[in-house]
């Protein structure tokens, strides 16, 4: 037979075996199931009595050519051994009923297998004959005795090899004892594999470190832009950097780096401090965007607060339906599942309104302290905030005549400059240079506090128009406390005059009865006796009248523990002796 005569079909693989794993897990690694040298499932040539099903295409896992990749072989398909007939040897599978033959743990890497069971008259050729088949094999070592080591090229390889372990092979058609044996294919260790194998991972090892190193390159944040040294081109390029509110923090941080490296000397010190003098003219915008963002806040807060309100009260209404519903009328017609439901509703409604609740109250407080704190800082006083007024339009007025000051005396500094520069002409060019640069920094610094001054201006004449209107309101406060004293000395008067004359017969009764009881007497004993002057008198009354009077009634306790007793006393004329 030649060797195209082996067979196999990965579509009719029926019958149940032994151990249905070994060829498909060997296809499965590969991605691929078995296929004939030509890709297409042969005729079967093998005799019907040897146990095998007629009609079953055989399946041989023999193929040279492994260049088509059909689907993966699935696991659950029983694998059928069949006939192999090579060119000078007939390998016979074993019996499927059989166990699997036992092999040991499959070592990293592993491209060599142990093959033992070999017939004695076996050659390399012959080895190389059978095993040739499952892929390249690069080293045959073969004992004096009947096995051998076989190294392939690749990995894969050794689980076909592993197919042919528990085959019978006979060599041509001789029945004799030493040409025939029963095939035992395991894994080897090899020293050769295991270099291989730790070189390979050592180098994928390689590979993530880097891939990793890449990785993280990538996400790393890029570092700052080196700051560059003080020179007179970069210094005019930052003055104006400095003016500009897009720039201005960058500009800020290379100001910054110039002064903490001690670039300023005497020569460029006027720059420095022009940008410095720049930088802090940016304070007054800083501000105005602050007052800004608070604007914003205080209008979210009342946005807030208003759609909680509005909340708080459609959650009111839910509560009232189910105060409603638990009234007796309705409640009465509720089924007892019905009626614990809507008690679990009213709860969980409540629990939830209070909570809304205390969340407004809490804003309200915290409204109310910044109110507060806003009263004790503004106006306590209506005279606090007159003095604060004048107070702040005389520190107006001291900066406008600082900014004057400061502004005649860098017009001096330009003028003797325009001197110097018209006296030195021959004089060198890189100080004629700096004279210049310090000219137009003087020239910029001065729009500068021009700007600055009409700004001061405008304040001044605000502040005092909020003085004039200050003084108004303290005006009209004034008025108020007036009005507000008047009303309190009518309401003192009035009541005085409420005293009824019912009331002070009842005085004058039982100041002369606690007259003659020295000692005090309690408030029963005391309603007892005028009971009988009046049998409507209420304790509480009384005991409400004589607290009205605290300079001619006088509470106190005597006794100790169990017999403790409030006793009231006629103190009228203790303040008599006394004066």
């Amino acid at each position: 037979h030649s060797i195209c005569n082996m067979t196999m079909d990965s579509n009719s693989m029926t019958m149940p075996m032994s151990d249905p794993n070994a060829w498909a897990t060997a296809m499965n690694n590969l991605g691929m199931p078995p296929i004939g040298m030509t890709g297409q499932p042969l005729m079967p040539d093998f005799d019907p009595n040897l146990g095998m099903m007629a009609g079953i295409t055989p399946m041989n896992p023999m193929m040279p050519g492994l260049s088509m990749v059909p689907a993966p072989l699935s696991q659950d398909i029983p694998v059928i051994k069949e006939i192999i007939h090579c060119k000078s040897c007939t390998l016979f599978p074993p019996n499927p009923n059989l166990p699997p033959p036992a092999t040991r743990e499959r070592p990293p890497g592993c491209k060599t297998v142990f093959v033992g069971g070999l017939p004695e008259n076996a050659t390399e050729q012959l080895i190389m004959e059978v095993f040739g088949q499952c892929g390249d094999i690069t080293a045959i070592r073969k004992s004096k005795k009947n096995f051998c080591h076989i190294r392939f090229a690749e990995e894969f390889t050794v689980d076909k090899a592993l197919f042919l372990s528990g085959y019978r092979i006979r060599l041509g058609s001789s029945t004799d004892k030493k040409d025939t044996g029963r095939l035992h294919v395991d894994f080897a260790q090899a020293r050769d594999d295991l270099y291989e194998w730790e070189c390979r991972q050592r180098m994928l090892a390689r590979e993530e470190r880097h891939r990793r190193k890449m990785e993280e390159d990538r996400l790393r944040p890029p570092s700052p832009p080196p700051i560059v040294h003080y020179s007179e081109h970069e210094c005019s390029q930052l003055g104006d950097k400095i003016k500009d509110d897009g720039k201005f923090a960058e500009a800020v941080r290379v100001l910054l780096t110039w002064l903490e490296r001690g670039e300023v000397n005497r020569r460029n010190a006027n720059n420095f401090y022009s940008m410095i003098q720049s930088s802090n003219s940016h304070i007054r915008r800083l501000m105005s965007e602050k007052s800004q963002h608070e604007k914003e806040m205080e209008e979210a807060k009342e946005k807030f607060k208003t759609a909680l309100a509005g909340i708080l009260a459609q959650f009111e209404q839910i509560v009232s339906v189910f105060q409603a519903a638990s009234k007796q009328k309705a409640w009465d017609h509720f089924s007892k599942a019905q009626r614990k439901n809507l008690d679990m509703w009213r709860k969980q409604a409540e629990e939830i309104r209070n909570m809304h609740n205390e969340q407004l109250m809490g804003i309200r407080r915290e409204e109310e302290m910044e109110m507060s704190d806003d009263d004790m800082e503004d106006a306590p006083d209506s005279k606090d905030s007159e003095d604060s007024g004048v107070s702040q339009a005389e520190a107006l007025k001291e900066e406008n005549d600082s900014l004057r000051c400061q502004l005649d005396a860098y017009r001096n500094e330009v003028e003797l400059l325009k001197q110097e520069q018209g006296k030195n002409q021959p004089i060198r060019s890189e100080e004629d240079s700096t004279h210049s640069q310090q000219l137009s920094f003087l020239q910029q610094a001065l729009q500068g506090m021009q700007k600055q001054l009409l700004k001061m201006r405008e304040e001044l004449k605000q502040r005092e128009a909020e003085l004039e209107k200050s003084l108004e309101d303290k005006q009209q406060l004034k008025n108020q406390v007036q009005n507000l004293k008047e009303g309190l000395q009518n309401l003192q008067n009035t009541h005085v005059m409420q005293v009824s004359e019912t009331e002070s017969t009842f005085l004058w009764i039982i100041s002369t009865f606690l007259h003659v009881h020295p000692f005090g007497a309690s408030i029963e004993y005391i309603c007892s006796y005028l009971q009988r002057l009046d049998t409507k008198i209420n304790p509480s009354e009384v005991e409400a009248l004589l607290s009205r009077l605290p300079c001619t009634f006088r509470q106190e306790l005597t006794g100790v523990g169990a017999s403790l007793e409030k006793r009231w006393n006629f103190c009228g004329f203790q303040g008599i002796k006394s004066t």
